[in-house]
Parts: C-alpha cells; structure tokens; sequence
C-alpha cells in the first residue's frame, strides 16, 4: 500500500448488529447509507471533522469498546450512524433512522 492509501479512513462494517440494521433497512435508506459509507471512504479524518453535510457529533453519554469515544453521524434525512474510531478505522456499530435513537 503506498502512504496516501493509509491517510484515508477505513471502514468496518462488520459489527453484527450493524449489518442486521442495514440489510433490515428500506431500499432507499440502504441506498443513502452505501452512499454516505463511499463518501467516508475517500476522506480523510480532518475532512470528516470539517464536513458539515455529515454532522459528525460525540456521544457524551455513552462509551464505545474499550472506553472508545461514541460518535454519530448523519446518513440521510433524520437517520444518523454510530460508530467510534479506532486508529484509521471508523468502526460501525448501528443505524439509527430516528435520529433521535442514536443517542439512546
């Protein structure tokens, strides 16, 4: 792998509690959640920080494995992700398409 493939964020969709979420989501939901998921792959950290269409946003309530900081994100239309990050990866871990559940 040369250096600027490791700048960009990784994605691990292989929580089961996320894919059980996303293969029970409506066409269009899966469709915007594949959509949003291609987005993050090409950035890097700082543009997700900085990228407002996402609305990246920590947890404070809650933590994520091993202590991790919580962090929701903005997938479609009131229907938000949580996940934490684990070096370049951004671990998945649920969908949430009332937003307000993602806090929960």
């Amino acid at each position: 792998m040369n250096q600027k493939t490791h700048q960009y964020i990784r994605l691990d969709l292989n929580n089961p509690v996320f894919q059980r979420l996303l293969f029970n989501l409506s066409k269009n939901d899966q469709h915007n959640t594949l959509n949003t998921l291609r987005k993050l792959a090409t950035m890097t950290w700082q543009q997700v920080y900085a990228d407002h269409g996402l609305k990246w946003e920590a947890i404070l309530s809650q933590k994520g494995p091993g202590g991790k900081k919580l962090y929701t994100f903005r997938i479609g239309k009131g229907f938000r992700g949580v996940a934490y990050r684990d070096g370049s990866w951004l671990r998945l871990l649920s969908l949430h398409p009332e937003h307000d559940s993602a806090y929960q």
